[in-house]
């Protein structure tokens, strides 16, 4: 694919400290695209020094500048890439309705143990918010609307578009990093089977047979977590999309694979849609439109996240 002159000298303009690159050095992952998935327009573009510290962007085409739809990988903050974004998003849908995407990929949270992270899911939180100011930054090299930029990803990355839309503005106005500068507000954010709490306490009233979560906050098991959980409700606070939730926060939609049932085991506790039934009803307390869609949910408005994020970004 021939890139534009825009596109070519925002492929090797620095920001701070680092160059973008155009292509890896090196393939960092196994995991491919599918063959639904157009080209992307750049690839492996870098906004951090880390070696997954690497974007995807599909630019749409349109005079105007366009919405993004901003895809955060899922794979529990221990694997996964960002080859993964149509499991998330329709990237050509999107695209044909004048909304560019990007894809990124962040630390895991054993990287972070090694580089001395703490609490570990800091990393890879942190690196979506850096990823989204970065690409913000980006926005007259990109065509982009710095405003309509909607998250969408699945289980941890679902976790992570949260976190991201209930957490206050993480712009420091006065950093000299100008991708500090930029804004890590959501317009909108659709996810799949969303961890919407990381307080092992809700998880065990809301799904008895919890057992996910522990290794954000350091811990080796759930039980240990369940231990600990009173030396960490600081980090609970600040890093569990339940705890953030606030009047001024974008609208949210939220979509399962099995139907509820509060206060029953379930067959997998980790993407169980009773995350979504309690943060429904916490984001309605606060103001805050949540769609709830699950295999026999009433009243849906929009069939699929992609369906969704068209409708809120291009209104």
């Amino acid at each position: 694919m021939n890139l534009s002159p825009t596109l070519r000298l925002a492929a090797f303009l620095a920001v701070g400290s680092f160059a973008f690159q155009v292509t890896a050095q090196t393939p960092r992952t196994a995991e491919k695209y599918d063959a639904s998935v157009p080209k992307p327009t750049l690839t492996e573009v870098r906004y951090g020094e880390h070696e997954r510290h690497v974007i995807d962007f599909w630019q749409a085409k349109c005079e105007e500048p366009t919405p993004l739809v901003f895809v955060i990988h899922g794979g529990g903050w221990q694997g996964g890439s960002k080859e993964r974004v149509n499991r998330f998003a329709d990237v050509k849908t999107l695209l044909d309705a004048g909304i560019s995407v990007a894809a990124c990929n962040y630390r895991y949270v054993k990287q972070a143990v090694e580089q001395g992270v703490k609490p570990p899911v800091k990393a890879p939180l942190h690196d979506a918010a850096r990823a989204l100011q970065f690409v913000r930054s980006q926005a007259n090299h990109w065509n982009l609307d710095q405003e309509r930029i909607g998250a969408a990803g699945g289980s941890a990355g679902a976790c992570s578009s949260l976190w991201l839309a209930f957490h206050d503005d993480l712009a420091d106005p006065d950093n000299p990093d100008p991708v500090a500068r930029q804004s890590t507000r959501l317009w909108c954010a659709a996810v799949k089977g969303a961890q919407t709490t990381l307080d092992p306490k809700q998880m065990k009233q809301w799904t008895p047979n919890s057992r996910y979560g522990g290794h954000a906050f350091g811990f080796g098991n759930f039980a240990s977590f369940e231990a600990g959980r009173e030396s960490i409700l600081p980090w609970i606070a600040e890093y569990s999309p339940y705890a953030l939730v606030s009047k001024d926060d974008p609208d949210v939609y939220l979509t399962y694979s099995a139907p509820p049932a509060l206060g029953e085991n379930q067959k997998d506790p980790t993407h169980t849609s009773n995350f979504g039934v309690k943060l429904q009803e916490h984001c309605r307390a606060n103001q805050v439109s949540c769609q709830l869609v699950y295999p026999g949910a009433k009243a849906i408005t929009h069939a699929n996240a992609t369906e969704f994020l068209i409708a809120k970004l291009k209104k």
